[in-house]
Order: C-alpha cells, then sequence, then structure tokens
C-alpha cells in the first residue's frame, strides 16, 4: 500500500521490522522504542517522528510513501506465513508440550528459527529535499531553449518520481522494467 507506519518493539511487526530492515525510519516504518525506555520517553519519541512527518513536503512524503512501497514484496503474507506458523508452534509447545512428539524448536542457539535470513538495507536515494533555488539536475547542453528542453521525466507531475531516471542519475546498476527492457 506504501502507507508510513508508527509500530513499536513490543509487537511483532516492530520487531520483525528492526531485525530485518537495516533503518526502518527511511522506508517510513517507525519504530517506537517501548521495550527499552520509560513511558514518557517513548511518548516523546513518537511526538517527534510525528512533527518530522508534518514538516515534509510532498515530494518528501512521496518519496517516503514509494519507499515503503517497496516493502510490500517483504511484507506479503506469502513471506510472512512462515513467521506466523514457527511462532505458532512454539506457543503450543510452551503450552501443551505433551501433544507433541518432537521436541520444541531451538531459539537462541544458532539454529534456523533465530538467524536473520535477510536484511533489507538503507535506500540509495536521500530524502528529497528540493531547493528554492530551481533545477537540481543539469540542463541538457546545445543551447536549446525552455520550449525545446525535455527530460526523461517531463511527463512527470512536478512532485511524482520515476524511479528508474533516480536510480540511472545515481549511477545505481541497470533496472529492469515490466516489459523485460533494461534501462
Amino acid at each position: 500500500m506504501g502507507i508510513p507506519s508508527v509500530s513499536t518493539n513490543l509487537s511483532g511487526f516492530g520487531c520483525f521490522m528492526e531485525e530485518h530492515v537495516e533503518d526502518p525510519k527511511s522506508y517510513g516504518i517507525y519504530v517506537i522504542d517501548r521495550r527499552f525506555q520509560n513511558c514518557e520517553d517513548s511518548i516523546q519519541q513518537l511526538t517527534k517522528y510525528l512533527f518530522e512527518f508534518c514538516q515534509y513536503s510532498r515530494r518528501q512524503r512521496i518519496v517516503l510513501r514509494n519507499r515503503t512501497e517497496r516493502l510490500s514484496e517483504l511484507l506479503d503474507w506469502k513471506n510472512l506465513c512462515s513467521y506466523y506458523r514457527r511462532a505458532r508452534v512454539m506457543a503450543l509447545h510452551r503450552h501443551a508440550p505433551e501433544l507433541f512428539t518432537n521436541p520444541p524448536p531451538m531459539i537462541n542457539n544458532g539454529d534456523s528459527y533465530s538467524e536473520r535470513s535477510f536484511c533489507i538495507s538503507r535506500p540509495y536515494s536521500a530524502p528529497a529535499s528540493p531547493s528554492a533555488s530551481g533545477r537540481s539536475t543539469p540542463l541538457p547542453s546545445g543551447g536549446a531553449t525552455g520550449s525545446e528542453r525535455s527530460s526523461p521525466t517531463s511527463h512527470l507531475d512536478e512532485d511524482e518520481v520515476d524511479e528508474v531516471t533516480e536510480r540511472l542519475e545515481l549511477g545505481l546498476s541497470a533496472v529492469e522494467l515490466d516489459d523485460g527492457v533494461t534501462a
């Protein structure tokens, strides 16, 4: 959906994001520390996150929404269901061990249940911060006038972000588009 979210490190979602995403805040996932700080500090942290978010420009919110949307594959139920099933079996083992013939799964001895299977790194681009001084990208050379100038993103609304162009401008690797074309 691409909706920035607030959670705590006492919830399964918040713990999952802290474990599997290097910097959840840069993806629009704000995790409030409820485990290691008191209630008043957690309230201050939430207030700070909300105030910062309210200060974002429309473009910054769009970039954040796009980053949050990139996590949708990770957060799809087809990926999360294995964690749910594992937690359910562990809870059943603790509550009614007599129902099981096998020992409960190990959770802190370096087995597959406790290892981090992946970690999503920080996004490549920094949050958008358009300046009031004008264009942030160089104009094409050749002395074209304003009406003749055309950029790869000229078809976009002023506040939209073209992810392929953004990656190319940052010098990142080529991106395969939906129709199989490599940009």
